[in-house]
């Protein structure tokens, strides 16, 4: 698992968030409309940065569900390496116990 080019997930969205907030702000001030197309024009732009925070989600939980998936995977490598390893200590332990046994007779 990389993080030499991760932007935390958060720090994005809030990033996505305050841009967005600037852009409604900016478009209340400098738009020459009307009250009525001005607020369709808001309601749109709004109902975009709703979508884009729902796939930056929706890419969020990927990333989230895919690197618990990576880590899982690693922890159950490593566990089997680890039993791997406790089960030859085991054994050899076994084998220098009958060695003994047999030097002692």
């Amino acid at each position: 698992m990389s993080k030499d080019n991760d932007i935390g997930t958060g720090t994005m969205l809030l990033s996505f968030l305050a841009g967005a907030a600037v852009g409604i702000g900016a478009a209340l001030l400098f738009a020459p409309k009307t009250g009525e197309e001005l607020r369709g024009r808001i309601k749109d732009m709004a109902d975009d940065a709703v979508d884009k925070i729902k796939e930056y989600a929706s890419e969020a939980q990927e990333k989230i569900r895919t690197s618990y998936e990576d880590g899982k995977d690693l922890v159950l490598e490593k566990k089997s390496i680890i039993a791997s390893a406790i089960e030859a200590g085991k054994e050899a332990m076994e084998r220098e116990k009958e060695k003994q046994k047999s030097q002692e007779v």
